[in-house]
This record gives structure tokens, sequence and C-alpha cells, in this order.
């Protein structure tokens, strides 16, 4: 799952004054509510701040930030699109979380 790597939401009354810290709360609000749903099931939840994942994933797979980009050009051109920054982090946190957990 990737996480913001924003600050942390000030109290209710300041999120509620402002349009978006609400739509970060809400995102908040469905990040916790998938891991609390996958939780109950058992499945394991992999979490990762977006602004480590190009650093982890270089360390984890042994390549640079540049090679790293370079393959997930070259997955996209394989998958298809659409093949955003979006597509291109969940498919590193997959990849990750995969390694992670030994099922690779």
């Amino acid at each position: 799952m990737l996480l913001a790597s924003g600050r942390p939401l000030p109290g209710l009354a300041a999120t509620l004054a402002s349009h978006a810290l609400i739509h970060t709360a809400e995102g908040e609000f469905f990040r916790e509510a998938v891991a609390y749903a996958g939780q109950s099931i058992k499945l394991p939840i992999f979490r990762i701040k977006e602004r480590e994942l190009l650093g982890t994933a270089g360390a984890k797979f042994r390549v640079s930030s540049d090679e790293l980009g370079r393959r997930l050009t070259e997955l996209g051109k394989t998958l298809g699109p659409p093949w955003r920054q979006d597509e291109k982090y969940a498919a590193l946190v997959a990849s990750l979380a995969l390694a992670d957990s030994g099922a690779n």
C-alpha cells in the first residue's frame, strides 16, 4: 500500500476548514479502510511512503533509480496504457510486497 508522504493531518476543525485537507483526509480514510479490510481476512499489508519507494526498491533490487525508471517504462510498453506514475508506482509496490513475502 502506497502511503502519502505529506505531513500528518491537523485536527478535525482545521481539516474541515480546508477543501484540500478534506481530500487528503478522504485518501487517508480509504487507505485505512482497505488495510483494515485486508487485515480482517489475514491478508498481509505492505506499506511504504511514496517518498521512500524509489530508494527502497532500488536498494532491494540492486539497481539505480535511472535503471529502475527504464525498467518501469519498458514494463509499461508490454502492458499498454494507461501507464502513468500511479500504475508504475503500484507495480513497484506490488513487486516489493512480493519480494518481501518471499513469494518471488
